[in-house]
């Protein structure tokens, strides 16, 4: 009888044993996703939260806000003229840089709610970027830094078209039609 309590603890305690163990596994499996799907947005959520708990509480929140958002491809048509709106702006860049930032902002935001992203504030908006295009919110990031100095006349030509350089690089992404959706979808 005495036996058949201590078999019964030792298996209760192997079993809580295996269940930790599955539990953190499944934690370090977690953790490795989002760090695998974010980069360095990982490591900036996860240095601004000032742990990594909170970090990834943050980053699946996103990730659940986003998934209930509808966003869409652009038409052939939208995606042509916002195209052309674009390559204007880095035509006026050459002889105008003063305003080409904050035009380029302007195009960035009037796409970004084209496609259906909300029109919060910054951080909101990069936030939300970072769920679909993680290896680009840095480039977001960056121009927005760039372009509050620049209205704050702070930023000189070079800066201005850096911060245009790393626009291009978010609008380029954000510029996906549904012809170029479907092709993925074929080819994958």
């Amino acid at each position: 009888m005495v036996m058949d309590g201590n078999m019964m603890v030792i298996a209760i305690i192997l079993i809580a044993l295996v269940a930790l163990a599955l539990a953190l596994h499944w934690r370090r499996h977690q953790t490795h996703v989002l760090e695998k799907h974010f980069g360095p947005e990982y490591r900036r959520t996860v240095e601004k939260m000032g742990s990594r708990g909170k970090a990834e509480q943050e980053l699946r929140d996103r990730q659940h806000r986003v998934e209930k958002l509808e966003i869409v491809p652009l038409s052939r048509e939208d995606a042509s003229r916002f195209h052309r709106d674009w390559t204007s702006l880095q035509a006026r860049f050459v002889d105008e840089p003063k305003g080409s930032l904050a035009g380029a902002d302007a195009l960035v935001r009037e796409l970004m709610h084209k496609r259906g992203y909300p029109m919060g504030d910054f951080e909101t908006r990069a936030a939300d970027i970072s769920v679909h295009h993680p290896e680009l919110v840095d480039h977001y990031r960056a121009a927005h830094d760039i372009a509050l100095r620049d209205a704050r006349g702070q930023a000189d030509t070079e800066a201005q078209r850096q911060g245009l350089i790393h626009m291009r690089a978010l609008f380029g992404e954000l510029l996906e039609t549904r012809d170029e959706r479907e092709e993925a979808k074929v080819t994958s």
